[in-house]
This record gives C-alpha cells, structure tokens and sequence, in this order.
C-alpha cells in the first residue's frame, strides 16, 4: 500500500465523529479513499495529516504493523462486520490473524482460583489441538486463558490479545509480563491509537473483534451484566457458538454462565466438549483430519501439516503433590526447563502443577524462563 494511501485512512478513522460504520459510508459514496476524504472534509475538521504520518513513525519504531482493511492480512472472518475497524495495530505474529480455527475464552475478572483453573485447562487442551485461543488480557479469566495456551506445546504456544488500549499500552499494569510473553510468542491487536490509554467504552468495543475473530465463545465466570456476556451475545449475532461452564447456583460468578445454558448455550465441562462440536460444524471430526494450517509453536512464515492429538492436562490431585514440586523451587528463581527434568512428573502434569501454585499465588514466573517461590 502506498504511504499516502494509509496517511488517507488515518486521517479519515481519525477524524472526530467518524467511526467504523461512517468511515465505510464515505468509502461507499466515493469509492476510494482518497475522495472519501475530500467528501468528510466538506462537513468536518480532518485529523491533521502531519499527525497521521506522526502516527506511522511511532509504529514503525515500535514495530507495531498497520494492517488495514484492504491488505490482504487483514483477518477475513472480520470483514464481516458492519464496523470492522479500518485499522488494525498488530505486534507479534501477524499471520495469526487468518488462523483457521479459533475460540475466544473469556469471564470474570475478580474470577476465583477455581474459574482460572478450568480457563487455563481448557485453553491448554485447546492449544494443543492446534485451535487458537483469544482472549482480551483482562485479569482473572482472560489472563488464566492466556497462560494456559502459552504453556501449551511445551511453552511455545500461541495465543491473541485483544487489547482495549492502544497495542502499545500493557492493561492492567500487573499483565505486563504476560503482554510481554504474548508479543513475543503470539499476537497483540488493537484498533485505538498508540498511546490510548484504558477507557471504560473502549472495551465493549474491542468485544465485537474477539468474537468475530473466532468460531465460538467459551464464558467462565461472569455476572449477568459484564462484559463477557456482552461478548457471548455478539457471537450469538454473528452466528457463533456459545459455550459455557457451569457453575453453583450459590455463587455470583456463576449466574452469567448459568443462565447462558438455559438460553442454550453449550455445556462444557473441558476442551473436547469443544472440540467435538468445532469438529461437527466442519463436518469433520479434527481427530482425524489433516490440514495446512499455521502451527501454534512455530516461527512465523513455516507451517505444518499435522493431525489433532488427545491432550489433556490433569489437574493436581493433592495439595501434597504441589508441596512436593513447590520444595524444589527456590526464591531465587529456577529455570522451567531444569526443573522439569529433575522432578520425575510428566510434562502434562508438570505444567497443571505450575499453574496450580501459580494461581493459589505460591510462585511467580520471572524473566529468562524462571518461575520463583512467593515470600510470605
């Protein structure tokens, strides 16, 4: 795309009292962009052009890529929407964005040891079976969801953050070291400036884009009126499934997945409730079929052809077994990978062990592929 062409598109998304669904009313009547924005600049004040190409440097330098509506990596299943941002801001792993099977985990975000448990679970499993898992780096759910999937194919799995920021803008602050695994090893989108800072309206918005990006919606944990069922009602309106674990009548957290179920949305009580039914839309079970597909555990730009395996990454059966792992860990720090060979579990239950002392708040993960016991 030539330059001027995406200064164009920034000036016009920019542009005070265009959004999406005007943006493409312009593009409509006038064809290109190029007159679409002679068109707005007839009843509005343009977004200054210098702070357009301002914008593009900024990217540049940080290496975050502009992926608009008419380049070809643009995700196609986003399209389909009536307001699918003009742009996108994408870091990490572009090619990520036409996977071609995903679902979005999603829940509460004061979820309990429990919900963040099952989320990470399933988002392991699903990893594993090569479905891509999205989810918008909230804490509780979001999160569990995120490490569960880069935990996966012996931590190199792969996941997308939707951000309600800019892509630049790790929210909440305590995720930094998560939007930092996800740069690195998956993909971080937003479609708010560089620099946009957290917004109570801007997450509504960027729901639309985690459920249009995938073919379903799994809740865990959600009140009637948060932002999770917000979500799950879009994917309803844009054809998907809905999925939902269940939970006690008695506990709040539940209430929003309880009642998505008796509106009708799925049951699941792991990853193959999930797939099975992924594995009908397709009319196709994944378990036997062999497709060209972008692997979860790969470099960019490599693919691999490959066929769904069972996995399943038990939870701790005792609070005995994760003393016994969580003696060998030090406060110093030890690395993932030694302490893996020297504790004679399987790696399955190695990392469910992990995630288990992580969320009861037992150790930390630090850089350099280290995990650390918590003082205290």
């Amino acid at each position: 795309m030539a330059s001027s062409e995406l200064i164009d598109i920034l000036q016009l998304i920019n542009t005070d009292g265009v959004g999406p669904v005007t943006f493409y009313n312009y593009l409509k009547k006038a064809g290109n962009i190029g007159k679409a924005l002679d068109l707005a600049a007839q009843k509005r004040a343009l977004y200054p052009r210098d702070a357009a190409e301002i914008e593009i440097e900024k990217a540049a330098k940080l290496g975050v890529q502009l992926i608009t509506y008419n380049d070809k990596r643009y995700p196609q299943k986003l399209l389909e929407l009536n307001d699918a941002p003009p742009v996108l801001y994408a870091l990490g792993r572009t090619e990520l964005l036409n996977y071609p099977l995903s679902v979005a985990i999603v829940g509460a975000r004061n979820a309990t040891i429990a919900g963040r448990k099952i989320a990470s679970r399933i988002a392991y499993d699903l990893t594993e079976a090569e479905v891509l898992v999205i989810s918008g780096m909230a804490r509780g759910i979001d999160a569990a969801a995120h490490k569960g999937a880069l935990y996966a194919n012996s931590q190199n799995g792969a996941t997308v953050a939707v951000l309600g920021t800019g892509v630049d803008v790790p929210y909440p602050t305590e995720n930094t070291e998560l939007y930092n695994q996800i740069r690195d090893k998956g993909l971080l989108i937003s479609e708010f400036s560089l620099g946009t800072a957290a917004q109570i309206s801007n997450f509504p918005r960027r729901n639309r884009i985690i459920s249009a990006l995938t073919e379903g919606t799994l809740v865990v944990e959600a009140g009637v009126h948060s932002g999770s069922l917000i979500t799950a009602e879009l994917a309803l309106e844009q054809g998907k499934d809905v999925f939902a674990v269940p939970g006690s009548p008695l506990e709040v957290r539940s209430a929003g997945p309880n009642q998505l179920i008796k509106e009708g949305a799925l049951l699941t009580e792991n990853a193959d409730d999930i797939l099975n039914v992924l594995s009908m839309r397709q009319n196709q079970l994944i378990k036997e079929q062999k497709t060209l597909r972008i692997p979860l555990d790969k470099p960019k730009n490599q693919v691999n052809i490959s066929a769904h395996k069972e996995v399943s990454i038990p939870m701790s059966e005792t609070a005995d077994t994760n003393v016994k792992l969580l003696d060998l860990v030090s406060y110093e720090g030890v690395d993932i990978d030694e302490l893996l060979r020297t504790c004679g579990l399987s790696q399955a239950d190695f990392f469910a062990q992990i995630l288990d002392l992580e969320f009861a708040g037992k150790i930390e993960r630090h850089a350099g592929n280290k995990i650390a016991k918590i003082k205290g």
